[in-house]
This record gives structure tokens, C-alpha cells and sequence, in this order.
């Protein structure tokens, strides 16, 4: 017997026909012989109708409501799930994060999980039943409700079978695994068979949708399998795990973006000790993740310092250095929202170069300018114009030769 966690995401669970289906996937995972945890999203939209409802009423919403508000929609599909289980005779029950314990902080919209009592969970398997519990949520130390930020479902699901102990997490979506690039945008992007935890990570951080970059972060530091495959078929999808020496050969694995960046540039700022301390602390405070940075050179003891945040974000990230250029006396802000990111990760990276020559030469023959540049052991990215990015990918799917089969 194995102790199996599966997460259904909003596609998975768009309508009650669709909940039916999932059931039914479920329940076969448990008359195998398995214990069975299922963590949901919401039904497909509704998350992002709550977030309507919460921008309708203030352009930036009170966090604590704000999680009061967009919570709910998970409550929906665990009662809907449990009760389609029970209709197929499985005994289910379905469980809030709170009712669970799912401990987080206490960072509104952006919580992160510190502890999960297992418990609860353990004796609900031990009586035989499948528990459906509600991803995207937590409770801080106050028992106020927490949200763990969109794709948190996946989070959740990871951590639950980090504190579980399972055998593998299963991640049910729209698509069959992971793939060399959005297949939306390059037609002949391939699906990855077995891909590391850190070229995960990076193209989770980098804009993929597939999995939400905490969750994968979790898996990494506790050996947690992960299996991404369709809920709408039986094919194998792809396996997130320790790096061998066979993926190391394969030199760039996939392209990602993102087209969810803002820049913004602090023009004149004084180019002395503390400054970039003034101006990243604040931003820190308020939970903004700040991507790229660049400073340029100093001219007459001044300086430019430009940086990325996503758009969600850019409203108070700007009301924030507003206030703090006035303090340290800068020029003027700049922002600009048109632009995304393009990346291309490979842990074979690491031990071949050329990887950033080949990017910027496929992007300078498309005449695509690049305004920043980031790298890593395993990755380099790019901030382009938005309105090149579909482009972008498809040249440099093509320049690292990303639709061949490896042998």
C-alpha cells in the first residue's frame, strides 16, 4: 500500500461533470490499495471572480479580507468532491486548512507554510476514508485564514506529502507534463520524461503555470517525488526529482516567460553606502519580490538602479519608492509594464558554454532588443518588449534545437 497525495487544479474541477471525472480517478487510486489525499483549487474562474469582487471594491485590497474573500472558492470544491466520492460509495471527508492545521505566517495573499500537524489526516486514513482538503489556505498564529498566493494549491499539496511522508505527489492538470516550451506558442514543443528539482525550479520562477515555485522548493528539500500528468488521460507525464548524470547532457532543457513583469528605473539616485538598502528594504517589508537589478555605472557620485516586480505588484512597489526617492533625493521613477522575460534552463549549463552567445544571437537576428540580462549556474534570462515574446521563444525553441528527440 502507498500513501499517495493528489492535486486537482481549477481546469481539472471547471464543472460538476468534470468533479465527477475526477472522483471517479480518485476512487480507482484508492480501490488499488492506496491511502488517498486529494487537495483542490477552485472550480476554474472563480478564484479570479473573488479577486473582482475584493479590486471592485478597493483598487488595493485589506489582506486579511482579501484572504477572508478568495478562500472560499476551495471550500466549494472540497464539499462538491467529497460528496461525488461518497455518491461511488468511497467514504470521504473533506477538511479546510485551518481544520487540517495548516500553519502558516502571517504575510496576507503571500503566506508561507511553517507547519502542518498531521494528525487529523492520519486518522482520517486509518478509517479507511479518501480526504479531500482545501489547497490555497492556511491559518496564522491569530487562527486568522491565510492564503498562500495564486498556484498555492500546489504548495499545499507538496508540503501535505513533505509532512505525510507519501510516496510521490501527484500534480493533475490541463497538460501531460512538462514540456521544452509552451506548446500553445512553439508547435514543436516536447514533453519532458524526467526533469531535475533546480531546472524546475528555475522555470517556475520564470513564468511557467505548470507548478507553482514553493511547491517545487518544498519537494527539493524533502525528496518528495512529483509526478505532473493530465487528469484527462493515462499517459505517463513527467517526473520532477534528484538530478542524475544523464540529464546533465542535455544542455538546455526548456525556453520559458513570463509576461506578468514590470520595470521600474530610479533615475539619479546617490551612488553611496545604504542607498540601495533605503530602497530595497521598504519594498521587502511590504512582501514585493524584486526579480532583476541593475545598476549602472556612476557618473558625478549618481547612478540609475532599474528593477523588475511582477504587475500585481507595480502599484505598491511605485507608492513605496515614491516615497523613499523623495527621501534619498533621486530624479525621477520610470515604469514601464509592456515588457516579459525569456529564459532558457539546462543544468548542462554548467558544464558548456556558449549558451548566452547562441540566446543573444538568435534575439539580435530577430532585431530583439534586450534591456536586461540575469543569469545563473542553470539559466539566463532576458527582458524583452512584450510584443516580441511569442517570438522569442519560438527562435530560441529553434536555435537550441529543443524540438529533436534525444536519445
Amino acid at each position: 500500500m502507498s500513501l499517495i497525495v493528489q492535486k486537482y487544479g481549477g481546469t481539472s474541477l471547471g464543472d460538476i461533470e468534470k468533479i465527477m471525472t475526477v472522483a471517479s480517478r480518485v476512487k480507482s487510486s484508492k480501490d488499488a490499495g492506496n491511502d488517498v489525499v486529494v487537495v483542490v483549487s477552485a472550480m476554474a474562474g472563480e478564484t479570479n471572480k473573488l479577486v473582482d469582487y475584493c479590486t471592485s471594491i478597493s483598487e488595493i485590497p485589506d489582506p486579511r479580507e482579501y484572504d477572508v474573500v478568495v478562500s472560499t472558492g476551495e471550500q466549494v470544491t472540497i464539499g462538491l468532491l467529497a460528496m461525488a466520492l461518497k455518491t461511488m460509495g468511497a467514504d470521504a471527508v473533506s477538511l479546510t486548512g485551518s481544520q487540517v492545521a495548516i500553519h502558516t505566517d502571517s504575510a496576507h495573499e503571500k503566506a508561507r507554510i511553517k507547519k502542518i500537524e498531521s494528525e487529523t489526516i492520519m486518522d482520517h486514513l486509518k478509517a479507511g476514508r479518501i480526504v479531500v482538503v482545501a489547497g490555497f489556505q492556511g491559518i496564522n498564529e491569530r487562527g486568522e485564514i491565510t492564503t498562500l498566493g495564486r498556484g498555492g494549491s500546489d504548495t499545499s499539496a507538496v508540503a501535505l506529502a513533505a509532512a505525510l511522508e507519501a510516496d510521490v505527489c501527484e500534480i493533475y492538470t490541463d497538460v501531460e507534463g512538462i514540456f521544452t516550451a509552451d506548446p500553445n506558442v512553439v508547435v514543436r514543443a516536447r514533453k519532458i520524461d524526467r526533469i531535475s528539482y533546480d531546472e524546475m525550479l528555475e522555470i517556475a520562477s520564470l513564468g511557467a503555470k505548470v507548478l507553482q515555485i514553493r511547491s517545487v522548493e518544498f519537494a527539493k528539500n524533502y525528496g518528495v517525488p512529483i509526478h505532473v500528468r493530465s487528469t484527462f488521460t493515462e499517459n505517463e507525464g513527467t517526473w520532477v526529482t534528484k538530478e542524475d548524470s544523464e540529464m546533465e547532457k542535455v544542455i538546455v532543457s526548456g525556453v520559458s516567460y513570463d509576461k506578468n513583469e514590470a520595470k521600474v528605473s530610479i533615475l539619479h539616485v546617490p551612488d553611496k553606502p545604504g542607498i540601495a538598502a533605503k530602497i530595497f528594504g521598504p519594498i521587502a517589508e511590504a512582501n514585493i519580490n524584486v526579480d532583476m537589478i541593475i545598476q549602472n555605472i556612476s557618473i558625478d557620485g549618481f547612478t540609475d538602479l532599474t528593477f523588475t516586480v511582477t504587475k500585481a505588484d507595480l502599484p505598491r512597489a511605485i507608492e513605496i519608492i515614491t516615497g523613499v526617492s523623495g527621501e534619498i533625493k533621486a530624479q525621477e521613477i520610470l515604469t514601464d509594464d509592456r515588457v516579459s522575460k525569456v529564459s532558457v534552463v539546462g543544468t548542462g549549463m554548467r558544464s558548456h558554454s556558449g549558451v548566452a552567445s547562441t540566446m543573444f544571437s538568435a534575439l539580435a537576428k530577430e532585431g530583439i532588443n534586450i534591456m536586461m540580462i540575469s543569469t545563473s549556474e542553470i539559466k539566463v534570462s532576458c527582458i524583452i518588449e512584450s510584443k516580441y515574446t511569442e517570438l522569442a521563444v519560438r527562435v530560441l525553441h529553434e536555435a537550441f534545437h529543443l524540438g529533436q528527440e534525444t536519445v
